[in-house]
C-alpha cells in the first residue's frame, strides 16, 4: 500500500507522519562525530530493577569488575545528567534472573552531573542460547535520557573465543563495543564504555498506542501475538517481558541490530473496515523465512 494512500485511508499515524514521514534513530550511528551502536535486546529483559549501582549477590561466586563510563549529548562533549541506565546480565553460571523479587544482576542507577555512572557486579560467562549456540560473555545496557532516542546495546569482551562464531558480536556495528578490561592490584577487574545519545523524534505515544493489543493468527487464532509500548517504542510480548522494534518507514517497524542475514520485521495495514492486519516476517539463527499473518482483536 502506498504511503500517499494509507494516509487517506486511515488517521492511524496522522499524528506521526509528516511530510519527512516519522523520524527514526536507525540503530546504527548517531548525530556527530562520536559513534555509539544498538545491539539486540534479547529475551531477558525485565522493567523496574532496584536503583542500585552494587549489583554483587553475597554468597556467589564470580569474578569482580567495575563497568563505569560518561554519557554525553548528541555532540559527543556535553555530559548528560540524571540519564536513566539499567544494567543486566547472566550469573557465573550463564543464568538470568527472570522472576525473583531479587533481581539478581540486575539494576538501575543515573548519571551524575558529570555524566558519569558506575557499576560494581560480576563479570558474566558465555552460555549456551540453545542449538549449540554460545553467547560470548556480555552486559546489556538499555539507557534513556530526556529528549533523546532510548539506546539498548550489549558490551562483550576482547578476548573471548566465541566472539568470532557470534552473530552479533562479531558483526561490524559491534567492533567498538568489544571492551579491554583492565585488572586492578586488588584482583578485581574494571571496564569504560561511553556513550554519546542521539536526539530524535520518536512516533507519538497515541500512535503507538493504536498498534497495541492482541494479534490473532489468521490460520490458527489460538497462536497470539500482544504488542505495547514503553519508552514510545512498539515492543513485541515475550515470556519475559518483551522486545523492541523501532519504525523504519513504510508502515513497517524493525527489530535493530540484527546480524547480517537475519532480520525481523512487523508491517502493519489499515483494512477498509479499519481492521488492523499485521504481517510478521523474521529470518533467525536458523536462517530460514519465518511468516505469519494477525488481525488485532
Amino acid at each position: 500500500m502506498q504511503r500517499r494512500t494509507f494516509i487517506k485511508n486511515s488517521t492511524l499515524f496522522a499524528a506521526a507522519v509528516s511530510t519527512n514521514g516519522f523520524i527514526h534513530f536507525d540503530g546504527k550511528q548517531f548525530i556527530g562525530d562520536c559513534a555509539t551502536t544498538s545491539d539486540i535486546l534479547g529475551p531477558y529483559y525485565r522493567p523496574y530493577s532496584p536503583l542500585r549501582n552494587n549489583l554483587i549477590v553475597k554468597g556467589q561466586t564470580g569474578n569482580p569488575i567495575e563497568l563505569s563510563g560518561i554519557i554525553r549529548h548528541k555532540d559527543c562533549i556535553t555530559p548528560y545528567k540524571k540519564a536513566k541506565i539499567e544494567l543486566w546480565h547472566c550469573d557465573n553460571k550463564g543464568v538470568y534472573d527472570n522472576s525473583s523479587d531479587e533481581y539478581r544482576y540486575r539494576g538501575t542507577s543515573y548519571s551524575d552531573e558529570h555524566g558519569k555512572y558506575s557499576f560494581k557486579t560480576i563479570l558474566p560467562v558465555a552460555y549456551d542460547a540453545g542449538g549449540g549456540h554460545i553467547r560470548p560473555a556480555h552486559f546489556h545496557l538499555m539507557i534513556t535520557a530526556e529528549g533523546y532516542q532510548p539506546l539498548v546495546t550489549q558490551l562483550y569482551f576482547s578476548g573471548d573465543r566465541h566472539i568470532p562464531k557470534d552473530m552479533y558480536a562479531s558483526s561490524s556495528e559491534a567492533k567498538n563495543r568489544i571492551l579491554d578490561t583492565e585488572s586492578l592490584s586488588d584482583g578485581t577487574k574494571k571496564v569504560l564504555y561511553h556513550v554519546s545519545m542521539s536526539k530524535t523524534l520518536a512516533a507519538e505515544a497515541a500512535t503507538i498506542d493504536k498498534l497495541t493489543g492482541f494479534y490473532a493468527d489468521e490460520k490458527d487464532k489460538s497462536k497470539k501475538i500482544e504488542l505495547f509500548q514503553k519508552n514510545k517504542c512498539l515492543w513485541m510480548k515475550n515470556e519475559v517481558f518483551g522486545e523492541n522494534f523501532e519504525y523504519v518507514g513504510n508502515n513497517t517497524f524493525e527489530y535493530p541490530a540484527m546480524p547480517k542475514g537475519m532480520y525481523a520485521t512487523l508491517y502493519f495495514e489499515i483494512m477498509p473496515n479499519e481492521v488492523i492486519k499485521l504481517t510478521y516476517n523474521y529470518v533467525d539463527d536458523d536462517l530460514v523465512k519465518h511468516s505469519s499473518v494477525s488481525i488485532k482483536e
